[in-house]
């Protein structure tokens, strides 16, 4: 299967401000976004999204996607919208267990990629017969490719995909090729 992860466009959203689910908008041009992307994805594919408008928005610049909640960004619970330094040494706790930590209110990374990891596992069940195309968030992405890597959990946070980016990803039955990152 080739897999295609696109991050959203940047979002239109103050730095250091935690949104997660949050349902924000974008701060540039998803069809712009699109413009500069399609050169770089197959003629046909299989197009998949999250339902937050930052995906859906440049998803439906490429087509029709299949909307699926499971590939939301993690649920930041009562800190979405609230600066971090708003938060404050509250983060010391998620920086001390990244992934087990939960925001009041949220879930946890690893409970993220329990949803993600299902949905991924429902996709390879299909067998796609085109390549695949997924417009989500940086943590369903980090966990996607982390996984089909073999990357250890701890390490998926250094998989840090840039807004309105792609990166291809080859599946096949004895591994996975990381084609390119980022594009």
């Amino acid at each position: 299967m080739e897999l295609h992860l696109i991050r959203h466009p940047r979002p239109a959203i103050e730095p250091g401000v935690c949104y997660g689910q949050h349902d924000i908008g974008l701060a540039e041009s998803a069809t712009e976004v699109a413009a500069r992307l399609r050169p770089l994805l197959p003629d046909r594919f299989e197009l998949h999204a999250s339902p937050l408008i930052r995906a859906r928005l440049l998803a439906e610049e490429f087509g029709t996607p299949h909307l699926d909640a499971r590939l939301k960004e993690i649920h930041f619970g009562e800190w979405e919208g609230r600066t971090f330094s708003a938060i404050g040494t509250a983060i010391d706790d998620w920086a001390a267990d990244p992934l087990g930590f939960r925001a009041p209110g949220g879930e946890s990374a690893r409970e993220m990629t329990t949803r993600v990891l299902h949905w991924l596992s429902d996709l390879q069940l299909s067998t796609p017969d085109e390549p695949v195309v997924v417009v989500a968030h940086g943590g369903p992405l980090r966990a996607i490719a982390g996984h089909l890597l073999g990357l250890p959990p701890e390490r998926w946070l250094g998989l840090d995909f840039g807004c309105g980016q792609v990166t291809r990803l080859d599946v096949e039955n004895w591994g996975v090729v990381l084609r390119w990152f980022n594009r």
